[in-house]
């Protein structure tokens, strides 16, 4: 960012909850403490998010996305150098986004979409099928930065398995095909074999000073795989005329813990802002800050992080500590780092 110059502003559409972290809720405040402007508008309007015993609230709808955006237009507010998607809820808010995406590019054609496509994971949908097939044949053309999951990835690409890196990058040259110049598949579980990132050990000292709580949701011992991907050049040659892949592998963390995956999308995006060119440094901030965050929520939770029963009591104690860790945000401790993927 050009010092003095007016800073990036993100148009954010994702889901909003009054109580916890998930959605825009875990998009917005780190967005600002990473220096870009924020415009959220909520796909969802819940009390909390849908992991407890029970919720409330209204869905938006693509005609009321559109209304916003035209009020936006009409005042000459749509100067948007980001888009970010999240959870979209139904087949008329999807396809409005892509008239919103088409219209912010109208005013602003450099514009980076930077889509996490909320469609499920472990295997199960959490989306009509509808959706899936609309995302694949409208949003992912748009994109520019997507970052689905493993199983969010298979389902864009036709259903094949993701069993293996080789599988993964070709999945990522299918997407960039279809539009997206990078793409991060996050949280995919593979055989232990192949290239690995730098995997600290947490000593016995470590784990008796965090509890023994917090050891065993920590100290797993199993690994999930991120692959990063993009046809942009990047610094020291990478991607000059072919595609950069980098790969790293992080310790599972075994508690469940809800809107990681929005958290991440949004670091990404600012940390891809901050450096330009340089994916491996974006990726290696972004999974710091999330990682930072989670071993802060881990401490903080005690017993509750591996309670089999999510209670309302445990999934209030399992909210992201957004707040709390912004100085990590900020300056993210770099435990993991990204290294060349060559197949």
């Amino acid at each position: 960012m050009e010092a003095g110059g007016p800073l990036p502003r993100v148009l954010s559409v994702q889901s909003h909850v009054v109580h916890g972290y998930v959605g825009n809720k875990c998009a917005v405040f780190p967005l600002q403490v990473l220096g870009l402007e924020v415009d959220p508008v909520h796909s969802v309007q819940f009390s909390n998010h849908t992991g407890y015993p029970s919720f409330a609230g209204d869905r938006f709808n693509g005609e009321q996305l559109r209304a916003l955006a035209a009020g936006l237009e009409a005042n000459g507010l749509l100067t948007h150098t980001h888009l970010l998607t999240g959870y979209i809820g139904s087949l008329s808010l999807l396809q409005a986004i892509a008239d919103l995406c088409a219209m912010l590019r109208r005013h602003s054609p450099h514009l980076t979409y930077v889509c996490d496509p909320v469609l499920g994971d472990e295997g199960r949908l959490y989306v009509a099928r509808e959706m899936v097939e609309a995302y694949a044949a409208t949003i992912v053309p748009l994109a520019s930065v997507l970052v689905p999951n493993q199983f969010e990835a298979e389902q864009l690409t036709g259903g094949k398995p993701i069993d293996s890196l080789a599988a993964a990058a070709c999945a990522c040259d299918e997407l960039h095909a279809r539009g997206p110049h990078t793409v991060v598949i996050t949280s995919m579980t593979l055989p232990p074999t192949g290239p690995s990132g730098p995997a600290p050990e947490a000593g016995p000292s470590q784990a008796q000073a965090q509890g023994e709580a917090q050891a065993q949701a920590q100290g797993s011992g199993e690994y999930i795989t991120l692959l990063a991907s993009t046809t942009l050049p990047q610094r020291g040659g990478g991607g000059g005329g072919g595609t950069t892949r980098l790969v790293m592998r992080i310790e599972r963390i075994r508690a469940y813990f809800t809107g990681t995956g929005d958290l991440f999308a949004a670091l990404l995006l600012a940390w891809m802002q901050h450096h330009p060119g340089d994916l491996a440094t974006a990726v290696d901030k972004a999974v710091g800050g999330l990682q930072a965050v989670l071993a802060d929520t881990v401490r903080h939770c005690g017993p509750a992080a591996l309670a089999a029963e999510r209670t309302a009591e445990v999934c209030a104690l399992r909210e992201l500590r957004l707040i709390q860790c912004q100085g990590k945000l900020q300056d993210p401790p770099l435990r993991y780092r990204c290294e060349p993927l060559e197949l």
